[in-house]
């Protein structure tokens, strides 16, 4: 399963045959009540997708987007043992650490950047929301 964590919302649009698929956000919003059914699709390679959006531009934090579609995917039951990967597409600028979320929360079990070509800066953010709080 993929799991695209940008509020952009184009992580999964190449494994969905260039379609953009609806966000966990955008479900939401539409719909209210959300079964497991509604949210991810499945993509090329019977690779299960999913957008978890953000709030509407100018509005709210995208950080607490992709904690609230990470918390309602588990709810939903969409992490089953029959998975054998599941990655988070996140920012490569992390701007905050609800983007961080899937390693904090031990949700994920490592990174991998693969960010263009991002300054000196940018490159040392992308670890730092991760460390425990405590250790802050």
């Amino acid at each position: 399963m993929q799991i695209g964590c940008d509020p952009k919302a184009d992580s999964v649009k190449m494994l969905m045959s260039g379609r953009r698929q609806p966000t966990v956000l955008d479900t939401l919003r539409k719909e209210g009540e959300v079964e497991l059914d509604d949210v991810p699709k499945t993509g090329f390679g019977g690779i299960r997708c999913v957008e978890s959006g953000g709030p509407e531009r100018g509005v709210g934090c995208a950080g607490r987007g992709i904690i609230t579609s990470i918390g309602l995917l588990e709810n939903l039951g969409a992490y089953t043992p029959y998975l054998d990967y599941v990655f988070y597409d996140v920012l490569g600028d992390v701007v905050c650490g609800g983007f961080a979320m899937p390693i904090r929360e031990g949700k994920a079990k490592a990174y991998l950047s693969l960010a263009k070509a991002v300054d000196e800066n940018q490159m040392f953010m992308i670890p730092k929301p991760m460390r425990p709080l405590t250790r802050r």
